[in-house]
């Protein structure tokens, strides 16, 4: 036969394990510096200025010839 589990004390664990989890994840999530916020702030932002420097911009207009002006 198996094992008798008391419903209230499972329960209780799987409640605490799931608290545990999330306060792990907001740990993570809010729990970093000024500092650290703003270099990843900054490489986001040199990231999107790196890729946009090597955008290619179409020189034609709609109807297939060039731009004028």
């Amino acid at each position: 036969m198996g094992d008798v589990i008391q419903l209230n004390q499972y329960r209780k664990k799987r409640s605490r394990l799931a608290r545990s989890r999330e306060a792990a994840e907001n740990r993570a999530r809010h729990g970093r510096t000024k500092q650290a916020k703003e270099a990843d702030r900054g490489a986001r932002e040199r990231e999107a200025r790196d890729l946009d420097a090597k955008l290619i911009e179409d020189k034609t207009d709609r109807e297939g010839g060039p731009k004028q002006g």
